[in-house]
């Protein structure tokens, strides 16, 4: 099933992330048994993110989107990055999942790479999108970032750039993860009188460590509310209280979210079906209500 059925028939779609696994190899096969209990939550699709690990480029996100459609019986959204990788390597990522039967794909630019040669390249996640189209074969997702791309000038230039993902084929967007609601409430205004009507995802992620904020923060400049930090600071150093305190303030944020009608929750899992299932267990009557 292409994803464009779920957003024509659902108020708020309900997916979770995973990656693949860099331990053991890289072999993609580890990361099943934690598949197997996401699968309880009733996911609406998995996404699974661009890797290279075990193999060649891409292929292992192939094989655990193959799993995930094949075995489990949910749809996967496959991750499909261009900066670093050459025309002919994206179209053999596309040609294997075609064979999978793989119909959903998130186009993305990547992170660039020192070591890459960017003249062999597809230079931005848009100019991925327009080669996925000629194939006709996919349902394309791009991403989205409330408070702006960290290569960006402004908010506003980025939702600029939003119109080409738009006009090559995008039927839906998802956010990075933000931790403070009232940034994606004003980027939804922002979008909406700018004339992009795509629904959009929240991309949140559950908080679980205090090594973990640290590492996110540097990577995607989120703001922090104080109401974060504060909880931080209070329980950072317990780890059991910080895993309990970041279930909590997660479930929250989502509740806020469907409550006030967002189109769909996206949970970066990071691979940890005891954070996706505690997760769940606090939303799940408002999933319910909103199927």
């Amino acid at each position: 099933m292409k994803l464009k059925q779920l957003f024509e028939t659902k108020k708020c779609a309900f997916s979770l992330e995973v990656f693949p696994p860099k331990k053991n190899g890289g072999d993609p096969s580890t990361l099943y048994p934690a598949l197997d209990e996401m699968k309880l939550l009733n996911p609406d699709y998995i996404s699974v993110t661009y890797g290279a690990a075990g193999g060649p480029a891409g292929m292992s996100t192939v094989q655990i989107a193959s799993h995930i459609k094949n075995v489990l019986g949910i749809e996967p959204l496959a991750h499909l990055t261009c900066i670093n990788s050459e025309p002919e390597d994206v179209h053999k990522v596309l040609q294997a999942l075609k064979e999978q039967g793989v119909q959903n794909v998130l186009a993305l630019r990547g992170d660039r790479c020192p070591d890459a040669h960017p003249e062999r390249s597809y230079q931005h996640a848009s100019d991925l999108m327009q080669v996925i189209a000629q194939t006709g074969d996919f349902y394309m997702a791009g991403a989205c970032y409330p408070e702006g791309h960290t290569e960006s000038a402004s908010l506003k230039e980025d939702i600029e750039n939003l119109r080409y993902k738009v006009e090559a084929g995008a039927g839906h967007l998802v956010t990075q993860l933000f931790f403070d609601n009232t940034r994606y409430f004003r980027f939804i205004n922002l979008l909406r009188k700018k004339g992009i009507a795509l629904p959009v995802q929240a991309g949140v992620m559950p908080i679980t460590t205090k090594r973990q904020i640290e590492r996110t923060v540097s990577l995607t400049s989120a703001s922090l509310p104080t109401e974060f930090t504060k909880m931080i600071a209070r329980y950072g150093d317990d780890e059991q209280a910080m895993f309990d305190a970041g279930i909590d303030y997660a479930v929250r944020q989502i509740r806020d979210l469907i409550e006030s009608g967002v189109d769909g929750i996206h949970l970066y899992a990071m691979n940890q079906p005891r954070v996706a299932k505690r997760v769940y267990e606090g939303i799940q009557d408002l999933l319910t209500e909103e199927s």
